[in-house]
């Protein structure tokens, strides 16, 4: 198949964007945490308010987000090598696509109660 096949139509274009988005969202949570873990050595109050503002439910739907982020940018990842290495990849990237989006979805519905668990209990009350 011809070179860009990877990203050829629709969906090719918005997993390549979903790709780049998620790496980059990443990247600035690796950024913010090493940042934070650092304060630990400035000042140890100031890094125990800062942990303890991780304790609220906002931060837990942003933990949500950093989850689907990360598995997506895992399992595109591992669409990419394939379409890359293996010599019927390209033929196969829009069925690989869509099983990507759907082992996705699973594994995000798993991860609700782990994830959001404390944060409902926490807005809802027990």
């Amino acid at each position: 198949m011809p070179a860009g096949t990877l990203y050829r139509g629709r969906e090719g274009m918005w997993s390549w964007v979903a790709h780049r988005v998620t790496g980059v969202l990443i990247f600035f949570f690796l950024f913010v945490h090493v940042l934070d873990t650092a304060l630990v050595r400035v000042s140890p109050e100031d890094y125990d308010k800062v942990v303890a503002t991780y304790k609220t439910p906002i931060v837990a739907v942003l933990e949500y987000g950093l989850v689907a982020a990360i598995l997506f940018h895992a399992l595109n990842g591992l669409r990419v090598i394939a379409v890359d290495f293996w010599s019927k990849g390209p033929r196969y990237q829009k069925q690989m696509l869509w099983s990507v989006v759907g082992i996705w979805v699973v594994l995000m519905l798993g991860a609700i109660y782990p994830v959001l668990g404390h944060a409902a209990r926490e807005v809802f009350g027990s």
